[in-house]
């Protein structure tokens, strides 16, 4: 196995985790609604969710030190949010009192398959004064997602990108991939992110139909080494110059929230732990498996542990 190429990350390197923290409004479907269909669901509950808390999630779970860089605004969803995190002692990045803080309608099928319908706020904005020298203290890496680039104060933020450029960045954009404004993406791909993606993303993003060919142009696009998730069949990456592999692991699915969140975050706390990328593939796909099992995005304590050593 070859050993760690990322000798800026280190177990005491602060990670900068931006993008959203939002009440997730999880909806239990029979099936999805056609269009005038009437549907009863089986029940409904809130929860703290969103890209970036779930990833800082597992990295608290890990004990890597991280900020969760996640406005947050007004509303009975802003003040969910802000009681939630205030609960667990998260200290609270920024405020917009203004501007109502979104969710995320979670309509999860019996299969455990989860469709969003998000209402975006608050929680992708982003200002720029609010990077200040106490934030970038200590920070060897930033983590992003893709949503935050579609609003109004995207330009910022990658301007903010490209000012830090000394910092690795780890970019998942998710399924919005294809959406984002193409200047801007090509001007983080230009920026060497760690990308991570799932296989659907890949393909369409790169109009490759065969994964290993979009593995390898997405690597053209930004040089670095990068993650594509294949559900319950694992996970692939190309590092070193080489593509790997990663086998899977059974789960009973509840529900697929948080899955590609907990996987990236897993991921991130294992190269800062001084892992190499297949090795960090191996953990993160357990991880994964471990949250579609429960309920909701988050794991506790114990069963994160649970599933560590499971594999260590």
């Amino acid at each position: 196995m070859p050993r760690s190429t990322y000798p800026n990350l280190s177990p005491t390197g602060k990670i900068l985790v931006f993008g959203s923290t939002v009440v997730d409004v999880v909806i239990k479907v029979p099936q999805l609604p056609a269009t005038a269909q009437d549907v009863n669901i089986s029940s409904q509950h809130l929860q703290l969710g969103g890209c970036a808390h779930n990833v800082a999630h597992v990295l608290q779970l890990a004990q890597v030190p991280h900020v969760l860089c996640s406005p947050v605004g007004c509303g009975i969803y802003g003040d969910f949010v802000r009681r939630s995190l205030q609960e667990k002692n998260i200290p609270i990045f920024a405020q917009l009192p203004d501007v109502a803080n979104g969710c995320c309608y979670c309509l999860v099928e019996p299969s455990g398959e989860r469709t969003f319908l998000s209402h975006h706020g608050a929680e992708y904005l982003f200002c720029r004064q609010w990077f200040t020298e106490e934030v970038l203290d200590g920070a060897d890496s930033i983590y992003i997602c893709g949503l935050e680039l579609e609003e109004e104060t995207s330009g910022s933020l990658v301007d903010f990108l490209e000012e830090q450029s000394h910092l690795q960045i780890f970019f998942a954009p998710g399924p919005r991939i294809t959406t984002i404004t193409p200047n801007l993406m090509e001007r983080i791909l230009a920026l060497s992110p760690i990308l991570h993606l799932n296989e659907t993303e890949a393909r369409s993003f790169t109009q490759c139909p065969v994964l290993e060919e979009a593995i390898i142009a997405l690597h053209n696009k930004t040089g670095n080494d990068l993650i594509v998730t294949q559900g319950d069949q694992g996970a692939s990456c190309f590092y070193q110059g080489k593509p790997y592999h990663i086998g899977g692991h059974k789960a009973k699915v509840i529900d697929t929230i948080g899955a590609g969140d907990a996987h990236i975050g897993s991921i991130i706390a294992s190269l800062h732990q001084g892992k190499t990328l297949p090795q960090a593939l191996a953990i993160a796909n357990v991880v994964s498996a471990a949250v579609v099992s429960v309920a909701g995005a988050g794991l506790t304590q114990e069963e994160y542990n649970r599933a560590i050593h499971s594999i260590c």
